[in-house]
């Protein structure tokens, strides 16, 4: 299972949020690049990058943070946030970036996921971000009536290279991940499924790698409060 440290953007600096408000958000660092650095340094094999403002703009807006990075690390990155249109996928995709998450077009468009699948092969990955097992979209602004796990079925021939599953309330809420749910929704689809939200210890990496199904994890403030340690638990997990 690998580890995803995270890096949210907003205002250009590194923040965590509280299950999705921009309102809670604690400002953990303001060079970005730098943060990323550190968690190169640590091992991680990859980066999990939020454009929060762009989530509610539908528009890159932390592009020149997002940039920043890919100048100064070597892992791959993967990003989330105002990716709307081909015309920014194949933006992000050109400036470096490993892998484009989509979530709002998910649900409102597609066919546009399908076509970026096909355009960019293993290079698209659909974000899936659930209340109560319903999908959120526009920075989890808007709930809607769709099932995470309908939602994730419906591609499970566009050949999206990874979902990543959030559940909100545990987002930021160091309360720990949704493991019933996510192990589900990992046995639901043949996608490899990443799960975000909640990790806040060492006890939860190792219980989702222990599902044997869920193929990752993303962890943002129990990394950056010191709950894990970056490097000792890439040691383990790769035990």
């Amino acid at each position: 299972m690998i580890l995803y440290p995270a890096i949210d953007l907003k205002d250009g600096k590194c923040v965590r949020l509280l299950r999705g408000e921009m309102s809670a958000a604690t400002v953990f660092g303001d060079d970005p690049a730098a943060q990323a650095a550190k968690f190169e340094a640590a091992g991680c094999e990859w980066l999990h990058l939020v454009d929060l403002n762009g989530a509610f703009a539908g528009q890159p807006v932390n592009a020149a943070a997002v940039e920043a990075i890919l100048a100064r690390i070597k892992v791959p990155a993967q990003l989330g946030g105002g990716i709307r249109d081909m015309a920014t996928i194949e933006m992000w995709l050109e400036k470096g970036l490993a892998r484009v998450i989509l979530g709002t077009v998910a649900v409102e468009d597609p066919d546009l996921v399908r076509a970026a699948a096909r355009a960019f092969p293993g290079k698209v990955a659909v974000g899936i971000d659930a209340r109560k097992g319903f999908v959120a979209t526009k920075g989890w602004a808007e709930e809607t009536a769709v099932q995470a796990t309908d939602l994730a079925r419906s591609f499970e021939d566009a050949g999206v290279a990874a979902i990543i599953y959030t559940d909100i309330d545990r987002d930021g809420a160091m309360q720990g991940p949704n493991i019933e749910a996510t192990h589900a929704l990992a046995q639901a689809v043949s996608i490899p499924v990443i799960a975000s939200g909640g990790v806040s210890r060492m006890e939860d990496l190792i219980a989702l790698r222990d599902t044997g199904i869920i193929a990752g994890a993303i962890s943002g403030r129990a990394l950056y409060d010191g709950a894990i340690d970056l490097a000792a638990a890439l040691r383990s997990l790769h035990a």
